[in-house]
């Protein structure tokens, strides 16, 4: 009887091999590393393995190409797919990544039809969407990666330009996982004080404006996507749902009636913990706030369309 739990990352590249070796550094689980690039997902798992006394990691490894070997896990997280080079928008990925994202769906709800689900993959919020109808999973197990990784960004400039410790800063980043995400400033602070106090109107703009392409800046000047941040906010949530941490974090959750929006995944605060997204946090947004994320969601839904039809 298998004793460890047991994630599998679908996609060995960048994002997906980062995720792997945080996994295995940590303990976290046994990792099966899936790739349908030959050689990929088994070289760079062997490399792992050899890492793994040095860590006093106790936990198996195995690269693969067959999603057979993925079979009752308790996560997935799903990198796969290309990813944007410069000049490129996370919306340019979407017909590729979609027919890519259909097919690991379906395998995954094949030999894991109970697992927790987290998507990396873009356009994050439709690939999430796409995941979620395709593999027939419940809707609170699928959830989609970016939220904690737009908020962390504005976390981190907010702390920069404030110059303090990272660790007192909290932010909430709502919306799509692209340029019309919404940084809420009137939600975040410095230990508990409105971060108003240190920084004024015009420097938060800027955050702002930053935070929203903060991922096409990374792009144009590494000529990839992000991998460091993205993983390291994937092993974030893996944790919250293994321990049961109920942590209150921003993720792509299914909306059914919420912000009154219907049948989309859309960045929002929730509560996640064992049971996947527990619950969907309604904040009171302002006209102007509530304007832009019911326009995200319109794009949202022209490209779930496109990928459904």
């Amino acid at each position: 009887m298998r004793q460890r739990r047991k994630i599998s990352l679908i996609g060995a590249g960048n994002i997906g091999s980062t995720i792997a070796h945080l996994i295995v550094r940590e303990s976290l689980a046994d990792v099966a590393l899936l790739d349908i690039k030959e050689g990929l997902p088994q070289g760079k798992a062997l490399d792992l393995m050899h890492a793994s006394p040095i860590d006093g990691a106790d936990v198996n490894i195995l690269g693969t190409s067959s999603y057979d070997d993925t079979h009752d896990s308790d996560i997935i997280v799903i990198t796969a797919g290309i990813t944007r080079k410069p000049g490129m928008s996370r919306d340019d990925l979407l017909m590729i990544n979609a027919k890519i994202i259909k097919d690991v769906a379906v395998n995954c709800a094949k030999y894991s039809p109970k697992a927790k689900v987290i998507v990396v993959s873009n356009p994050l919020d439709v690939m999430t969407h796409l995941t979620y109808k395709a593999g027939g999973f419940n809707r609170y197990d699928v959830m989609g990666m970016a939220g904690v990784l737009d908020s962390a960004r504005f976390s981190s400039f907010v702390a920069k330009a404030a110059n303090v410790s990272v660790s007192d800063v909290n932010t909430v980043v709502l919306g799509g996982h692209g340029d019309t995400m919404i940084p809420l400033v009137r939600y975040c602070t410095i230990s508990g004080i409105p971060v108003t106090k240190f920084l004024d109107k015009d420097k938060l703009n800027q955050i702002v404006q930053r935070t929203r392409f903060a991922g096409g800046e990374i792009v144009r000047i590494l000529k990839t996507s992000a991998y460091y941040s993205p993983a390291t906010s994937v092993v974030s949530m893996i944790k919250a749902i293994f321990f049961d941490k109920r942590r209150v974090i921003t993720c792509a959750a299914y909306i059914n009636g919420e912000y009154g929006l219907n049948d989309l995944y859309i960045g929002v605060p929730v509560i996640l913990g064992k049971g996947g997204v527990q619950k969907v946090i309604e904040l009171e947004l302002s006209e102007d706030e509530k304007s832009v994320l019911h326009k995200t969601a319109g794009t949202i839904k022209t490209l779930i369309n496109r990928v459904m039809s």
